[in-house]
């Protein structure tokens, strides 16, 4: 992977910020909208993290992939999890989930995992 994990993390909150701040309305509707999604449900944070890494490997979002790594760590999973997520989404997605899963992927495990203590 060409730019660093938290980079990315970084980049893509900085991003958020200039898309609040040019339509904050919106935006917080979009916010809450995640934060609402997220909450602890019929399933819990760490599940709805690792779902969410699956379509993000699925649909090639860099920054997604990157953003639901840690939240899923941050949530609980652990790195078999995540590999098995990829494997999931492999399942339905081929070869270019692979090959982000293979890169990206374990760069952002590698990167992240350490700050959950895994």
């Amino acid at each position: 992977m060409a730019k660093d994990p938290r980079e990315s993390l970084n980049e893509l909150g900085k991003g958020l910020t200039a898309l609040k701040k040019a339509d904050s309305q919106r935006m917080q509707a979009f916010s809450n909208f995640i934060q609402t999604a997220t909450k602890p449900g019929a399933l819990d944070p760490k599940t709805k993290h690792l779902i969410g890494l699956a379509i993000s490997l699925y649909t090639h979002c860099e920054h997604c992939i990157v953003a639901h790594t840690n939240e899923a760590l941050e949530a609980g999973a652990t790195r078999e999890e995540l590999i098995e997520t990829a494997f999931v989404a492999a399942s339905m997605g081929g070869g270019p989930v692979i090959g982000y899963s293979a890169t990206l992927l374990v760069d952002a495990i590698n990167t992240f995992a350490p700050d959950y203590g895994k």
